[in-house]
């Protein structure tokens, strides 16, 4: 029998409950996949808090991972049966031994990427690739700031980003993770505990101000980030860890110097196969050439998911988080 993680109400890590689940046949255009590692993320919290809504309960978890392909349905022709893939895609229902899900949703992985660092890096690298590439095409010679540098996208933006010819900001929790940061791209670090961010990148950017903000903090850091900005910058606010941002006059925006905001999803820029295709690619050949190194910083058995969701709450994880089944 097949095990996983459920939840029956939405709530705390409590809610969460080690389960037998039955895992059939593959229909049209369906695989089955083994899991052998699942990625942790911080979207997880919001779906098992209901802060993202649910379509019913109860509900698996967990959008991320990678494993073999047992089976396949009718008509799939993406992959093979034996072959090594990853996804970052709805349905909900990672946090499992195995599972079936569309055959469209599945990436193929190169050999050069084992299970455990393709599961942590699947959803916080295309993150990182659609942030830096599309929703702000960074260019050689910007500024940006990266709040949670030291967070499993923030560790992976900020290398990117360096190579990518950017002088990057970012902002941490402590010292211990200003140096993680600054091992991974970071040019300057400011530890928000003690110091206030929008003065620090002020003076760093000799009053003008950054290109762009990525911010997944929200509603502590989004009044702050506006006016870190420089003039027609752009604000990306794509995330939550401490709560949602209020809701704010728009004209703000004209008065802080016309700025751009936007509330990007993974699932909207990955939602057409080639996009998602596109989006993996240059996450492998950016990994695979060396530049952007991921590092799996903790791992926990499947079966204490539980436990590892009250460390990232606490921030006590830095860096991509795997769950072994």
């Amino acid at each position: 029998m097949t095990k996983a993680i459920r939840i029956h109400e939405t709530g705390g890590p409590e809610v969460m409950r080690w389960e037998e689940v039955t895992v059939g046949d593959p229909g049209p255009g369906e695989i089955r996949v083994r899991h052998n590692a699942v990625g942790l993320n911080y979207i997880d919290v919001y779906h098992r808090t209901g802060l993202y809504p649910l379509p019913s309960l109860p509900s698996g978890l967990g959008l991320e991972a990678a494993g073999v392909v047992e089976a396949v349905g009718e008509g799939v022709t993406e992959v093979a049966i034996g072959e090594r893939v990853a996804y970052a895609a709805p349905p909900l229902g990672a946090y499992a031994e195995a599972r079936l899900l569309p055959a469209d949703r599945v990436v193929s992985l190169p050999d050069a990427i084992d299970d455990r660092t393709a599961a942590a890096m699947m959803l916080q690298g295309m993150t990182a690739q659609y942030l830096l590439r599309r929703t702000y095409r960074v260019q050689p010679g910007d500024t940006i700031l990266v709040h949670a540098a030291a967070g499993g996208v923030g560790l992976i933006a900020c290398q990117w980003a360096r190579h990518l010819g950017a002088t990057v900001i970012g902002t941490v929790g402590n010292d211990e993770k200003a140096e993680l940061a600054r091992a991974h791209g970071c040019h300057h670090t400011i530890v928000y505990t003690r110091e206030n961010f929008v003065e620090r990148v002020r003076e760093i950017t000799s009053g003008q101000g950054v290109a762009v903000v990525y911010d997944a903090v929200g509603k502590d850091t989004f009044m702050g980030s506006l006016d870190c900005l420089r003039l027609l910058g752009m604000m990306v606010s794509f995330g939550n860890a401490s709560g949602p941002v209020p809701a704010f006059e728009p004209a703000i925006l004209s008065t802080k110097g016309s700025l751009f905001l936007t509330r990007p999803t993974l699932m909207h820029y990955t939602a057409k196969r080639e996009d998602l295709l596109a989006s993996a690619t240059e996450l492998f050949e950016v990994v695979t050439s060396g530049a952007v190194k991921i590092e799996v910083r903790q791992t926990y058995p499947l079966a204490e998911a539980a436990q590892a969701h009250r460390d990232l709450e606490a921030r006590k994880t830095t860096g991509s988080t795997v769950l072994l089944p």
